[in-house]
Parts: C-alpha cells; structure tokens; sequence
C-alpha cells in the first residue's frame, strides 16, 4: 500500500485507478453528508431574521387563542444546548433535518382538541382544528396556526424535490408541506411527532 503510495508521489501525479478511487470515495462521501445534512437545514430563508436576530411570529394561549404578532429574538443555541434539551430521536429531526418512521410517531393518530407548539422554542405551530387524517402515518394539518410561524425551504435531499417546513422561531426541522391536501388549502403539512409538543384542551 505504501509502496504504491510513494510511486504516486513519485510521479508527482495520480494514476488513472488512483483517480477513479478517490473521486468515488469523495462522491461516496458527500452523498452520505448531504443525506445527514440537508440542504435544507443552512437555506430555511422563506421569512429570514432581521439583521439584529428578530423574527416575527404571532402569539397564542395554551387554549389557542391568538394573542398577539410580536417580533423577538430568534432562539439559538448551540448543538450541545440542543443536545442536552431533546430527546435523541428529536435532536436528530429537529436539528438535523432526520424523519421519523410511520405509524411510530405519538400525533399520528390523535384526535383530542388542543395545540401544537414546537417541541424546541414552543413557539405554536398547529391547530387540532386543521389536523386531518392524510393515510401516511405522520401527523398531518391543511394550515399552520399562523402563516408566520412556519417557514418553508427547497429540500433536494433523497433524489426528490420538497418543500421543507421548519419553525420561525429556532429553524426546527418540523417537516414537510405537499399539494395534495384537502379543502380549503389543498397543502398537506405532513409533521414529525417528535417535532412537536401537543397542548391539549382544557
């Protein structure tokens, strides 16, 4: 092997077998990093921060009343923080663009009334009220609470393109958002369990 290695550097140059093996190392590589990290993660810009961190979202109580439209300061934190805060399935969702399997998830197949906030910031995201049954195993709502609180992003992850939903406030990987949803939309935000907090009503 290290013979080999010293006639490379010898020649100054790569042979042709060299070559080949290390560009299908380096494409092996970055298909693997890329499926790990999305794209998705570094461009969720479709409602960006301001340039002092602020972000706008609008404010509801436990009960789902909307309280007000406040613009704060967007949730950062380091890997570590997040680490110590999350279980490990939602770490990998939220901070890492991950997806759960169906049918595993603890929303998929609930149906009490009540409110869906984000399990990294709390910032509300879902109504029980336009959650409906989509047949795919994940959590599944025609809108968001309010259109300020989600943002979306490109995902070209996996040979597919998707629209990714992350939350405004801290930029948690929640899910992904499809046009094949009922009335009055017709969008079917297709949700992570673990990305979420369910409040329920009292």
């Amino acid at each position: 092997m290290f013979d080999s290695l010293d006639r490379v550097t010898s020649k100054g140059k790569l042979g042709r077998r060299e070559f080949i093996a290390a560009a299908a190392s380096a494409a092996l590589g970055y298909t693997y990093w890329s499926l790990r990290h999305p794209k998705l993660v570094a461009a969720l810009a479709s409602q960006p921060a301001d340039k002092s961190g602020q972000v706008k979202i609008v404010q509801f109580s436990d009960d789902g009343k909307r309280l007000q439209t406040a613009t704060i300061a967007r949730v950062v934190k380091t890997e570590e923080e997040w680490r110590k805060q999350l279980t490990p399935g939602a770490f990998e969702i939220t901070r890492h663009a991950d997806t759960e399997i169906a049918y595993t998830g603890k929303y998929w197949n609930l149906h009490e009334k009540g409110l869906f906030r984000c399990i990294c910031c709390d910032n509300a995201l879902f109504s029980s009220e336009t959650k409906f049954d989509s047949g795919t195993g994940w959590p599944s709502f025609w809108q968001p609470i309010a259109a300020e609180n989600v943002r979306t992003s490109r995902d070209v992850s996996f040979g597919m393109i998707r629209d990714a939903v992350a939350c405004t406030l801290c930029d948690a990987h929640l899910g992904h958002v499809f046009d094949d949803g009922p009335r009055p939309t017709g969008l079917r935000y297709c949700m992570n369990s673990a990305s979420l907090r369910f409040v329920r009503r009292a």
